[in-house]
């Protein structure tokens, strides 16, 4: 590059350069690979990066020695300081769903196999020290939720009475959840000082582990779909990594896109959810009642919903009618996650198919639909003993009922070769009558969202039912005008169609921009103090999703050829 050239570049371009962005050795990506399914990793992070930004801000208020009532004073004193503990609740809840999601979605696609075998330990791993971190910090509010869920993990602990399991329910839980009604500040603190100290630990832990997750995963980039490679190995080449787009910008901003629009989601749902009045109690965002209090006594004590699974579990009844022992249940669920983490050097079928690997699809199919059912069950029958026939009824039946719809299935050893482009097509043409009434009903669907958050009255919320119906209705009916009627491969388009959807994106985006500034001058006249803030984090949580969508459609216009 000459020294003229030099002097042209940005201030931005030369501190890249400088740090040496454009030269890193991240993965290369194919043009088909921009699909949220291959992205699922960017959005865990991006829930997992949240929760440590909100994380930080609630240290600041929050006080070991008087957890419960610290924690209202956040929710009713501190500005904007619902919509931070809530949406940290529930970013560390989504990032929970997503890490699972993201889990057996790379099992199906066969992301685990050579040469990704410790991607996926450190994957698995991730998960569960997920949970834990989640676990320490749901007790942190002191309800008797919380407080229940202490003494639940204690118990079982020591329960299993393995050799130094009292001396691990100290380490973990100090002197136990007795001292959250303790009249005695500093017996409170010794609790949960105890309880944060993990939860910090355990972030730190998902943190280093991340990195290393994250390098290997760029050592061999997202798993091709078996199309492109139907064989294990499965990964690019040098040669054809070389042709693929540059990591920087565009994985970048297709990966900000993504962050966004979680984090809109993260922001929304558990606002909205605080409007709602008669939620169940485990996915309420606001703390239950203070353990002691008569309000607590009638209150159904429940672990985090994250943990029913294990709850339900430890009801189980052995063939002979006894209760099943904490020993006996720790132990199949540590040869459960065992067998789970070692599965990659265990399946070592050729073939990226799942007709391929049937044993090992029926297994992970049977454990995430048990996951569900157990955690259902748990949920509608806490502390109930489960006799063994009532195990094999509501786990059993749909286990056997997987089993012969994956064995009445072949196996598979090559894939269809796809048919020609060169065939005749029709492109769609959206008049601009369609685009403008579809870009007004949006806009007095957001108009009338704004009048809502700012007076919630039911008069109000019965208007902004049809709107949003009908601007759905019209959304979708200009996406269904975009579809194109042709015999090539799926996923393929013309240039004609790639044109034809830029050019509506160049509509789109204009027409965000004025709805998010509508919304943004809506938001700063919403309360920023008490449960009303909730309304401003509803407001945020639509900003960030509909950048999000803006960033996607930049994309699409810049990026895509």
């Amino acid at each position: 590059m000459t020294e003229t050239q030099q002097k042209r570049k940005g201030l931005i371009d030369q501190i890249l350069d400088r740090v040496g962005v454009t030269e890193a050795p991240f993965f290369k990506t194919p043009d088909y690979m921009y699909n949220i399914s291959y992205w699922l990793g960017a959005m865990v992070s991006g829930a997992f990066i949240y929760t440590v930004i909100t994380g930080l801000f609630l240290l600041l208020y929050y006080m070991p020695a008087n957890p419960y009532v610290q924690t209202q004073t956040i929710i009713t004193s501190v500005p904007y300081g619902s919509v931070i503990l809530f949406s940290h609740l529930y970013g560390a809840y989504i990032m929970i769903i997503l890490a699972y999601i993201h889990m057996f979605r790379n099992f199906y696609k066969g992301a685990y196999k050579k040469p990704r075998e410790l991607q996926w330990v450190t994957g698995v791993l991730l998960l569960a020290l997920t949970m834990g971190a989640s676990f320490f910090g749901y007790s942190l509010v002191s309800d008797v939720l919380g407080v229940n869920a202490i003494n639940i993990g204690e118990s079982l602990l020591v329960g299993t009475g393995f050799p130094g399991a009292s001396t691990i329910a100290n380490w973990l839980f100090g002197p136990g959840g007795d001292a959250a009604t303790a009249s005695n500040p500093l017996v409170k603190s010794q609790l949960f000082d105890r309880l944060l100290g993990w939860h910090i630990i355990m972030v730190f832990l998902i943190g280093v582990l991340f990195g290393v997750h994250f390098l290997m995963s760029e050592r061999y980039g997202m798993t091709p779909s078996f199309k492109e490679k139907p064989k294990v190995p499965a990964y690019y080449t040098k040669e054809e990594w070389s042709k693929f787009n540059e990591w920087w910008p565009r994985n970048v901003v297709y990966m900000l896109s993504i962050v966004l629009m979680t984090w809109g989601i993260i922001l929304f749902i558990p606002d909205l959810l605080a409007n709602i009045n008669g939620l169940p109690i485990v996915i309420n965002p606001y703390p239950a009642p203070e353990p002691g209090t008569a309000a607590a006594l009638s209150t159904q004590p429940y672990p985090p919903w994250f943990f029913l699974f294990l709850y339900k579990f430890v009801d189980f009844e052995l063939p002979n009618g006894q209760a099943m022992s904490p020993s006996l249940a720790l132990s199949v669920l540590t040869i459960l996650l065992l067998v789970i983490i070692l599965m990659p050097f265990f399946e070592n079928s050729e073939y990226m198919f799942l007709k391929n690997r049937k044993f090992w699809t029926w297994l992970m199919t049977v454990a995430w639909v048990s996951l569900i059912e157990l955690s259902v069950w748990g949920y509608l029958a806490p502390g109930v003993p489960a006799p063994t026939s009532q195990q094999a009824i509501i786990l059993g039946i749909p286990g056997v009922i997987i089993g012969v719809i994956i064995l009445s299935v072949g196996r598979q050893k090559s894939t269809k070769s796809s048919p020609s482009l060169n065939t005749p097509q029709t492109v769609p043409k959206i008049g601009p009558t369609s685009i403008l009434g579809t870009a007004v009903v949006s806009l007095l669907f957001a108009g009338n969202f704004g009048i809502w958050l700012m007076h919630p009255a039911m008069i109000n919320l019965i208007t902004m039912i049809p709107l949003g119906g009908l601007a759905a209705f019209m959304i979708y009916r200009m996406a269904s005008g975009l579809r194109v009627k042709v015999s090539k491969p799926s996923g393929v388009m013309s240039w004609e169609e790639v044109k034809f959807r830029k050019t509506i994106a160049l509509f789109a985006i204009p027409a965000i921009f004025v709805v998010t500034a509508i919304q943004t001058a809506i938001m700063w006249k919403l309360p920023s103090v008490g449960p009303q803030a909730t309304y401003a984090g509803m407001d945020l949580g639509i900003l960030l999703f509909l950048w999000g969508i803006a960033i996607q459609l930049y994309h699409y216009i810049v990026y895509v050829r």
